[in-house]
């Protein structure tokens, strides 16, 4: 599995204008997909991160938070931590979001394929910025974004079938199976001041949480 890093500036963070930085196995309708999604803002506002996870071909699992930093003013180290017990997004070091393994509930997770990584700039102002009220002002054009010390580490592709349980693999080491004390108090700090949307609580589009929510954190 795959541990990556890299520190980012964006400029021209615009209203409407999507940049993301994903893994994604690139198979269409079995695609497995790990998204980080800068929303862009309203000037004087605070900057949206949504982030997704598709498996087997199944996403709309979306998170949104608010950053308690400007992404466009310096660098800063976002980073996905994926293993066979679960997934985790940092900002920081910061965790911003857990997503578990819960395929004992019947819930795919994304295990079986290998991910790319991939970086993309596009207009999505039908919805990105407060909901799509703000909209892409094409005369601040071109957009850039910057990266700088990206790190990956995973399996080899085709990976071997010990995957999972190799002693190389630190990142499926016990440390790495569940959030530590430091790392949980963070995630709840996030949740609470700084968590603006979560499919898991959106009735109108699950009358009926799914059965990864109702496993809790």
């Amino acid at each position: 599995m795959i541990f990556g890093f890299l520190g980012f500036l964006g400029i021209n963070i615009c209203f409407g204008l999507v940049f993301v930085w994903q893994m994604n196995s690139n198979t269409d309708a079995v695609r497995d997909e790990v998204d980080f999604e800068f929303l862009g803002n309203r000037t004087g506002q605070p900057y949206t991160v949504q982030t997704n996870i598709y498996a087997h071909g199944k996403g709309n699992r979306e998170q949104r938070v608010n950053l308690w930093f400007d992404p466009a003013a310096d660098f800063h180290t976002y980073t996905i931590l994926w293993n066979h017990h679960h997934i985790v997004f940092y900002v920081d070091d910061v965790p911003i979001r857990v997503y578990k393994n819960n395929e004992a509930r019947g819930v795919p997770y994304p295990k079986l394929q290998p991910m790319g990584v991939f970086s993309t700039l596009w207009e999505a102002d039908d919805w990105a910025t407060r909901g799509g009220l703000e909209k892409i002002n094409w005369s601040k054009a071109p957009f850039f974004s910057y990266y700088k010390d990206f790190d990956i580490e995973g399996c080899s592709v085709p990976g071997p079938a010990n995957c999972a349980s190799s002693a190389t693999n630190w990142w499926e080491g016990t440390a790495y199976q569940a959030l530590n004390a430091l790392e949980y108090r963070r995630y709840r700090w996030v949740r609470i001041n700084h968590m603006i949307y979560d499919y898991c609580t959106d009735k109108s589009r699950y009358p009926v949480a799914p059965p990864e929510c109702l496993a809790g954190f």
